[in-house]
């Protein structure tokens, strides 16, 4: 049975997590105090610093609060049942879409960078997104939808292409139309990788 101090605990860094990616979202990092964030989810400052070192460890919670939630999507749509080159296609523009999210938008692509430095972002990144695509990949690669291409490398320059896709629209004036214009791309450039079927000699008649 699990103790009720226990469950309290985990409870009290879910509020302030929570708050954490609301305020981060709304303010921004270097606007959002830890005052706010512990008032918000209605605890004392010092139950904040008995779970978080300070704000960046709270905003890394908070990072990962949201990737995990989209990372769990995404991972639904690429792994589930059906055609793999439709689920492919699917998760590839649903990641899009996440590119629209405000708390995507902010947290994980304006302020994690800033925040966690570039080289801290990046592995944080590829720990969570980069284990989606390449499952994405690999599974086209064994159904046969994708030529006999390194799984590896081809999920990482994917991945980069993504990556970029991601900044192109949180930081265009037009998200909608940046998000549209990076679909249509990125399906151009997947389609240019799918096996195309062996031409039958015997249809040359």
């Amino acid at each position: 049975m699990r103790s009720r101090r226990l469950e309290y605990s985990e409870t009290t860094r879910q509020a302030l997590v929570n708050s954490a990616v609301e305020l981060f979202t709304r303010y921004g990092y270097a606007d959002t105090s830890l005052d706010e964030v512990a008032k918000r989810a209605r605890v004392t400052k010092g139950a904040l610093y008995h779970h978080f070192s300070g704000k960046r460890g709270l905003f890394e919670a908070a990072f990962a609060e949201v990737e995990t939630k989209v990372m769990g999507r995404l991972g639904e749509i690429v792994r589930g049942p059906g055609d793999p080159w439709e689920s492919a296609i699917a998760g590839l523009r649903a990641y899009v879409e996440v590119c629209l999210e405000p708390a995507y938008q902010r947290i994980v692509v304006h302020e994690g960078p800033v925040v966690l430095g570039w080289e801290r972002w990046r592995q944080a990144e590829e720990g969570f997104s980069f284990g989606v695509l390449r499952s994405a990949v690999e599974n086209l690669v064994v159904s046969g939808e994708l030529d006999d291409l390194p799984v590896e490398i081809t999920t990482r320059l994917l991945f980069g292409a993504l990556s970029s896709a991601a900044t192109v629209i949180a930081t265009s004036p037009d998200p909608r139309k940046a998000s549209a214009d990076v679909t249509r791309s990125i399906d151009r450039v997947v389609e240019g990788l799918r096996r195309r079927p062996t031409p039958d000699p015997t249809d040359n008649r």
